[in-house]
């Protein structure tokens, strides 16, 4: 049988319930201490963590209003706040046994009590107790962690409450020490960037240039003229040298981000650098050396990635010597508030400088329940979205965008869709999802005028309707 280590506290005036009270513990292990009046349960409570309290409601002799049980419940709670508290209670003081549960008294029990069901109550309060402080202290451990590690290195302004989010940032500044390349992977909009950022403001190369390159927005047939520079003559149209982004970065760290939307044949050109640190611009025999730091970045499962054709095997290994992998906010929650607030007070600063806005409750509670698809990015938006449409100070959540709905069941005969616009239908449901419903986002995201989205909208029939939320 566990022994519980946390002790039970009874308080009573009649020794004979707390000898009794205190018997029955014994028998099963359950620690216990005693007080005979309010006074000896305060210095009790100042001097030991307590897993639970058994109080009465009276300790007078002529006293039955239950007034000294409530005023005891009460420094119990400021003592120690949390600590669960059973009310003993004769019929006289029941009512106002009953008004504390309600006030967060764990319970009650009348006079003469049941001893197994009173015992099965303190060891399941007795167990949540230890969780909570457990909690608690993992929690302050947490803290004094974060705390430590933003003295000793610079964060570059990353928010983040959760361990999961600790652990990575930890990892990064650790590796940010060696010249390894560095794969950070993660879904789209997680801030794989901000990682990267990080890995780099802690490196011996701080102070060289650090370069992003989107390699997915680079047309394939660039794509290496772009990385590796390119001489004159080298394709139509080039009318001077073109110095590469590897170039760029000598001395510092180069970010390619979707690297696993690079060609093949670039594959192997970007294979040789990290192997050799040599390159060759492109319409030029000449080999130069570069002394660079790569990290890379994908959003999809780089695995699957692999297997699929995507990203070479050899290339996989010499950018993954370190993976750095961020999850996705859902499965971080602790960190959404705080980013929130983070969002809040940078867009409020930038429009006008509101500095009155603030997040009402159910504006948070949306926030903490949504699925959050579209990540960190999504989020931001959200916020900035608030600041530039709530009417006063106290942000809702229709200001978030949380009233907003956009039917995926419209009135279109959907039978009509072939299978090529039934996907893009959805591809664009999930945009409008991760704008909030503004279409000029939603638009600005596609590349294409907000007409143009309307017309599509139309024609795959999506609808956004603004409704209130009850």
């Amino acid at each position: 049988m566990t022994n519980l280590k946390l002790p039970v506290l009874i308080v009573d005036d009649q020794p004979a319930v707390i000898q009794a009270l205190r018997i029955l513990c014994d028998l099963h292990e359950i620690r216990s201490l005693s007080a005979s009046s309010p006074g000896e349960a305060e210095q009790v409570a100042t001097s030991e963590t307590l897993g639970a309290v058994i109080q009465d409601m009276n300790f007078g002799r002529n006293e039955t209003s239950g007034a000294e049980g409530v005023d005891l419940f009460h420094r119990m709670q400021s003592l120690q706040p949390g600590v669960p508290v059973l009310l003993m209670t004769a019929w006289a003081s029941l009512e106002t046994a009953v008004q504390l549960v309600k006030e967060g008294a764990a319970d009650y029990l009348e006079k003469p009590w049941d001893d197994e069901k009173l015992v099965a109550t303190l060891r399941n309060l007795i167990r949540l107790r230890t969780f909570e402080l457990e909690n608690v202290e993992l929690k302050a451990d947490r803290e004094r962690s974060r705390v430590e590690l933003a003295r000793g290195h610079d964060l570059c302004g990353i928010v983040y409450e959760s361990e999961i989010m600790h652990r990575v940032v930890s990892l990064a500044v650790n590796v940010a020490r060696s010249d390894a390349p560095v794969l950070i992977t993660g879904p789209s909009g997680s801030g794989k960037e901000r990682l990267a950022e990080i890995v780099q403001a802690n490196s011996r190369r701080r102070e060289g240039p650090f370069v992003r390159v989107n390699v997915g927005a680079i047309p394939e047939e660039l794509a290496e003229s772009e990385l590796f520079g390119a001489e004159v003559g080298a394709y139509t149209g080039l009318q001077g040298r073109r110095i590469g982004h590897f170039e760029t970065a000598a001395g510092g760290t180069l970010f390619l981000d979707e690297i696993d939307s690079l060609s093949p044949a670039t594959q192997v050109k970007l294979l040789r650098v990290l192997q050799s640190g040599e390159f060759q611009r492109l319409g030029s025999s000449q080999t130069h050396r570069v002394d660079v730091r790569v990290i890379s970045a994908s959003n999809a499962v780089i695995e699957e990635a692999v297997s699929q054709g995507l990203l070479r095997e050899d290339l996989l290994f010499r950018l993954n010597v370190v993976e750095l992998s961020i999850p996705q906010l859902a499965d971080r929650r602790e960190d959404i508030l705080p980013l929130a607030e983070h969002f809040l007070q940078q867009h409020s600063q930038r429009e006008d400088g509101r500095g009155d806005l603030s997040l009402n409750d159910p504006a948070r509670q949306a926030l903490l329940s949504h699925s959050w698809p579209g990540n960190v990015r999504e989020l931001e938006n959200r916020i900035q979205r608030a600041v530039v449409v709530t009417a006063d100070g106290d942000i809702s959540a229709d200001d978030l965008g949380f009233g907003l709905e956009i039917d995926a069941s419209s009135p279109a005969d959907l039978a009509r869709l072939g299978e090529g616009d039934l996907q893009e239908r959805e591809r664009l449901l999930a945009v409008l999802e991760r704008a909030a419903g503004v279409v000029a986002h939603a638009a600005a995201e596609l590349g294409v005028s907000r007409q143009a989205l309307y017309r599509k909208m139309s024609r795959l029939g999506v609808e956004i309707e603004r409704r209130l939320k009850p």
